[in-house]
């Protein structure tokens, strides 16, 4: 097959979704398929919507020598109207690739009805799907019900070999944070219920990027204590190492599609803390291999960290139960094997 990817920036970028595109395009490359970036330029929301004007932009996906046509939900502002210029005039389907919706985050009023809108028109112009959950896909469903072809394909922890859950240091409770630094993260959260327990024996590690939103990153170093330590973006190697040394990872993010940190840090046998704002519910049971609670709930995460610091037995388990749930999450190259037979059947299906 020759396979289009429309991606913004570069598909090295250091996310969650574009990890999974990473992982995608080395499998469809490992079975023999052409795989060609078309690489849109980052800019703002308003700039991304001109896109669908951009003459050069609707020639080059009019000309294009593809079989399908995948593109990154990511990128809807730019392809919504251009998508609907295509239909009829280009031989290829259009598979869009949804890691979560633009409409699901918090936003203010008046923006997230616009982000519905944009984002519906979008939905409603490709040909079929490639989620990253079974939420995403109710999501995607609610917003903009269809019949369209589609897969659910999970992504995995297994980026790294991972550990079972090893022996760490009991006189601190040893917590990690990784994302970039970005307010949708909830990092916020996490340093304020640290600041209601002064006095408790335990230590944060914070991973990620530190220029995304590097006001809100520098306000948040300024007032966090002796007790967090930044250390910006790490290697592979190295943050499999701060995850080694770690008890348990907490991400109170605000909405994610998946959360493939959570299952990266499975990987390791750590004990998850997230919310109940996504995916998050389908690979931890509240209470058995981690906790969920809402998004910006600082008492009940205060709550649930000093569970964690009062009763060590109870997290050893939910380490354990942690790493066995890892152990049964396809890996990556099971997900995107899956997703290589979805596009064929989107080819052979094809009039």
């Amino acid at each position: 097959m020759k396979i289009g990817l429309i991606i913004y920036s570069s598909l090295e970028t250091v996310s969650g979704g574009y990890l999974y595109d990473r992982q995608l395009v080395a499998t469809l490359q490992r079975a023999g398929h052409a795989v060609e970036i078309i690489a849109l330029p980052w800019r703002t929301y308003r700039a991304h919507l001109r896109d669908n004007f951009d003459r050069a932009l609707r020639h080059r996906l009019l000309t294009g020598d593809w079989d399908i046509l995948l593109q990154d939900e990511l990128n809807h502002p730019s392809l919504f109207g251009i998508n609907v210029q295509l239909r009829g005039r280009v031989r290829y389907p259009i598979i869009s690739i949804v890691h979560h919706l633009r409409a699901s985050e918090h936003h203010p009023r008046a923006l997230r009805t616009v982000y519905r809108e944009v984002e519906r028109a979008y939905l409603r112009s490709v040909d079929g799907f490639i989620f990253n959950s079974e939420t995403t896909r109710q999501t995607v469903h609610t917003l903009a019900p269809n019949h369209k072809p589609s897969i659910v394909a999970y992504p995995s922890g297994s980026r790294f070999v991972g550990h079972p859950p090893k022996p760490v240091r009991d006189d601190v409770l040893r917590l990690i944070f990784v994302g970039n630094v970005t307010r949708r993260k909830g990092l916020h959260t996490l340093l304020d219920a640290l600041q209601r327990l002064p006095d408790a024996p335990l230590q944060l590690d914070v991973v990620g990027a530190l220029d995304v939103e590097a006001d809100y990153a520098t306000a948040l170093r300024a007032r966090a204590d002796g007790r967090v330590r930044f250390w910006g973006r790490l290697s592979d190697e190295a943050l499999a190492t701060r995850l080694s040394e770690s008890h348990a990872l907490v991400v109170p993010s605000q909405y994610e599609g998946f959360g493939i940190v959570y299952m990266e840090g499975m990987a390791f046998g750590l004990a998850v803390l997230a919310t109940h704002g996504g995916a998050a519910h389908e690979i931890i049971t509240h209470g058995i291999n981690g906790f969920l609670i809402m998004a910006e709930d600082v008492a009940a995460l205060v709550e649930h960290l000093q569970i964690w610091l009062d009763e060590p037995l109870r997290l050893a388990s939910m380490r354990h139960v942690s790493r066995e749930r890892f152990e049964q999450h396809p890996t990556w190259e099971d997900s995107m094997r899956e997703v290589e037979q979805f596009l064929r059947q989107m080819l052979d299906a094809r009039p």
